[in-house]
């Protein structure tokens, strides 16, 4: 069924990994499989972990070794989430240019998401986010994405794709993007109007002091999306010593946090961490990080598993409000305890519980505001 895309893939190479003399029961190194010499049965997998080295959009002509560091941190963590089934089918291969990498690496989550598997991308630099999106507009669907990160990448001045791919995947035509939202950014990284031009889009953009205070506010924004694209540069240097965008941002535990939402997603089918270059880390600390994240993304994705579905009504605590003249539903599931709320179109959307309280004191959420004002 993958012949397809064993054309762009390299195997992965075992005896790079370090630690690779052989894992314990238990170890995720123990329990994925692994396309080293034969490509591996995906039939019952969930989850495809796939390399992409490319990171020649961050102006780096070598190929990145962030794929093989971050294998060798998580094949060493111990695997809890039984329910959840691992596999890695190694790297993209480097194209002649980087948009030949794009193709590729759209070919194959193209094809991967076709056999409803979630994908999870390990980058090379941040504009490889393209072939996430791009991966949707072959089949010409209207999508929400979010993204982590301190800059948003709209530098027109910039020769280099990976500090300007954001205008292409917001305005190129025909679009795809339903919604954007940016998760984390650094206000002094970030021109005024820029964020003004965002708002007139109705593009949603976070500052990290609003996620670290309100953080479960953003597990709604990330259950909307189907794509999630991570750039290191969102975690403090502190956390992910590889960072050499800024010194300040998430911390490791709230960087693990939004990967467990992401996993809770029942939208979400690719995810990309990027931006992780393994010589400027410090004792492998970077690389640990982004595996223990990997660890919370099958946390949030085993949680997944056990929510109800929205016509399952009786799994749902039901609330009608009527509020400016507008009648709504609010559900909460008794599973997870998470929250929809329902638009005049009848469709519901994530929220949280603060959309609920503000709704009972009859003020319209602004979550549901901004859904409204979308085309």
């Amino acid at each position: 069924m993958y012949d397809s895309i064993l054309d762009f893939l390299n195997p992965v190479n075992r005896s790079e990994i370090s630690g690779d003399a052989g894992y314990k029961e238990g170890q995720v190194g123990k329990a994925i499989k692994v396309y080293d010499e034969e490509f591996p049965d995906l039939d019952d997998v969930d989850v495809v972990l796939v390399g992409c080295t490319d990171q020649r959009g961050a102006a780096l002509l070598h190929p990145s070794g962030a794929p093989l560091s971050i294998r060798s941190e998580f094949y060493n963590l111990f695997y809890w989430h039984q329910d959840v089934r691992l596999a890695d089918i190694g790297d993209v291969k480097t194209g002649k240019a980087n948009t030949d990498t794009y193709a590729a690496l759209k070919m194959v989550i193209h094809e991967l998401q076709q056999a409803n598997k979630t994908v999870i991308v390990l980058g090379g630099s941040h504009d490889l986010t393209l072939a996430q999106y791009h991966a949707f507009a072959e089949d010409k669907k209207a999508i929400d994405a979010v993204g982590v990160d301190a800059l948003i990448d709209i530098n027109l001045e910039s020769p280099f794709r990976a500090e300007n791919f954001l205008m292409e995947l917001l305005t190129a035509e025909p679009n795809f993007m339903q919604h954007y939202n940016h998760i984390g950014f650094q206000s002094y990284y970030v021109h005024p109007r820029m964020l003004e031009t965002m708002d007139k889009l109705r593009f949603d953009c976070f500052r990290v002091g609003t996620v670290k205070e309100h953080i479960e506010e953003m597990e709604p924004v990330i259950r909307n999306c189907s794509i999630m694209s991570f750039d290191i540069s969102a975690i403090a240097r502190s956390f992910a010593p590889a960072n050499h965008v800024t010194p300040n941002g998430l911390n490791g535990e709230e960087a693990c946090v939004l990967m467990q939402y992401a996993g809770m997603s029942p939208n979400l089918t690719s995810i990309g961490l990027y931006g992780y270059r393994p010589e400027q880390d410090v004792e492998h600390l970077t690389a640990k990080q982004i595996s223990q994240m990997l660890w919370y993304f099958l946390d949030g994705f085993s949680r997944n598993k056990r929510e109800a579905k929205l016509e399952e009504r009786d799994l749902f605590n039901e609330f009608h409000l009527a509020l400016s003249e507008v009648d709504t539903v609010f559900l909460q599931s008794k599973k997870t305890g998470r929250w929809w709320m329902q638009l005049p179109d009848k469709q519901f959307i994530a929220c949280s519980y603060k959309d609920y309280l503000a709704a009972g004191n009859n003020e319209l959420p602004e979550r549901w505001l901004r859904a409204q004002e979308r085309p």
